[in-house]
């Protein structure tokens, strides 16, 4: 299923649970789907700040993937090996 796909199916959990109410399946679809959405937009995002760089008070040059999105990245790869 494509992202666009799932989208609709997002919207259609929803409009459905507003009208008639969600089995449990459903339920734990549409929290599915939105896990997967979200983690899709936080993946894109992270994407795009490689490619933003700032110029500092001081004059340097600040890549925000380097200051924002590998760091999330690194925090989580050794969250997991202390566990």
């Amino acid at each position: 299923m494509n992202m666009t796909e799932k989208i609709d199916r997002i919207n259609a959990l929803y409009h459905k649970s507003q009208a008639v109410g969600l089995t449990e399946e459903e339920k734990e679809e549409q929290k599915q789907l939105r896990q997967d959405y979200i983690q899709a937009i936080r993946a894109s995002l992270r994407g795009n700040l490689d490619s933003i760089s700032v110029q500092e008070k001081d004059g340097s040059i600040t890549n925000l993937g380097e200051k924002y999105g590998n760091k999330q990245r690194s925090e989580k790869g050794t969250a997991g090996k202390d566990s």
